[in-house]
């Protein structure tokens, strides 16, 4: 029996226990809804996609069935396993003899593939931006032991605010994950020729690396407007894959500049050892760009997320947070930069809030008396915070910028959005920085002489 496609106006009122919004978009062997989860409590939490295969007959003589369905099981093996949030969570799996289905989180908007034209192409150090953000992504996902194999611009969704500017991506459709851990026969030669590296082409053993080559064509492709490739015939297109470099991105388009291409050209290697040798360092490379202002700043005076998050991974305030962690407070904190000068906190005033310095100084006065000076990784105003009753909730010193900071503002309403594990890694580093001020505390009583 053929592959069924659901005709357009045929609309189902529900798929399992849920409700039916519309048609969000087919593929090849599968179509994709707008639903409601009526279990779902949470506010903004309701709307899912829905990704329901066609109905088949898995019958010997009918390999694109049974294709479909070893993509289907790929991605049901997944539910409930991947939490990152630049991943799109997989929720459920339900394996109907007819047409199973997959329940997914649902981003609204467009995928990179919208930003792939000549005419929407985005900000460059945005691309950057996104290409970090999807490395970190897949750095994930490759130690939960998978490669992704079809990293493209159709397969990362562009997550936007408001005014339609994007804010943040996300890796969807492991329809073609190579799982490292599994026992059962796995699809090889998948994926989509324009991103593919020569290994994989060929149908060889791959690595992360892979992936990384995937990603930098999507970052060319980003830039440029076109692919790095790009030929007529399928074979054609090969040949230029295993034989030609892909042409420099300089000159391409205004503000790309040698170091930037120096990184994609090393992701699109044809050897996988002439590439990143791993996640990290292509990341840790993107990454580099933006801080060593070798991608043009389309907003000069922002904290990018990839400088927040390499930030907090070099504090000693985060050293037990795990990536997703880092994610969290990337996103939940209030990130300020504030120049020399400015009052971070004056005597008197209540203790609502703390920071965290990620860089620059700050000096802390009591009766206009210098007591202390305070820089990276130091948290200011935490004891009024942390203080049990009103009366003690009031900073007894003047706190103030003396070289330009960067500080990581917490408040109880931004405390309160983080996840338990999060809070909980919160209450160790408040624990260690509590030892280690009444250990101070204690040596001055004890030996004054020894306290600068």
């Amino acid at each position: 029996m053929p592959c069924v496609s659901v005709p357009a106006d045929d609309l189902p009122s529900h798929i399992g226990r849920y409700q039916v919004i519309k048609r969000l978009g087919e593929g090849a062997t599968s179509d994709v809804f707008l639903a409601l989860d009526p279990f779902q409590a949470q506010p903004g939490h309701k709307e899912v996609a829905i990704k329901r295969m066609r109905s088949w007959a898995p019958l010997a003589d009918a390999p694109a069935s049974d294709f479909s369905s070893r993509f289907f099981s790929a991605e049901a093996a997944l539910a409930g396993r991947l939490h990152h949030p630049n991943v799109v969570a997989i929720l459920d799996a339900v394996a109907e003899d007819t047409a199973p289905y997959l329940v997914m989180e649902y981003v609204p908007g467009v995928t990179l593939k919208h930003y792939c034209r000549p005419d929407r192409l985005l900000p460059l150090d945005q691309i950057v931006e996104t290409a970090f953000k999807c490395a970190m992504a897949l750095g994930y996902v490759y130690r939960q032991g998978l490669i992704h194999r079809d990293v493209k611009p159709a397969n990362l969704l562009a997550v936007m605010d408001a005014t339609g500017q994007v804010v943040d991506v996300k890796v969807s459709d492991f329809g073609s994950v190579l799982n490292l851990n599994a026992d059962a026969t796995q699809i090889h030669r998948v994926g989509s020729l324009a991103y593919m590296p020569p290994e994989q082409i060929e149908g060889g053993d791959v690595d992360c690396r892979a992936d990384i080559y995937a990603l930098g064509a999507v970052v060319y492709h980003l830039i440029a407007g076109r692919a790095p490739f790009d030929a007529p015939h399928q074979m054609a297109l090969m040949h230029q894959i295993y034989h030609q470099a892909p042409p420099t991105l300089v000159g391409q388009r205004e503000g790309v500049t040698e170091a930037l291409d120096a990184v994609v050209q090393r992701a699109l290697a044809k050897a996988p050892h002439e590439r990143f040798a791993d996640w990290d360092s292509f990341a840790q490379a993107l990454s580099g760009l933006v801080s060593g202002q070798q991608v043009p700043m389309n907003r000069l005076n922002e904290v990018r997320d990839s400088e927040r998050f390499n930030m907090l991974r070099a504090l000693e305030f985060f050293a037990e947070f795990g990536d997703v962690q880092l994610w969290e407070v990337v996103r939940r904190a209030r990130w300020r930069r504030y120049p020399p000068g400015h009052a971070l906190f004056k005597r008197g005033q209540e203790g609502s809030s703390f920071h965290i310095i990620a860089r620059g100084e700050v000096q802390v006065f009591r009766d206009k008396h210098l007591v202390a000076t305070l820089g990276q990784g130091t948290s200011v105003g935490e004891m009024a915070y942390l203080a049990p009753n009103p009366d003690l909730r009031r900073h007894s010193t003047d706190i103030q910028v003396t070289q330009e900071c960067t500080t990581i503002c917490f408040d109880p309403e931004t405390l309160g959005k983080l996840t338990f594990e999060c809070q909980h890694l919160f209450d160790r580093a408040f624990i260690r920085v509590l030892v280690r001020r009444l250990h101070a505390a204690h040596e001055a009583l004890a030996h004054p002489r020894r306290i600068l």
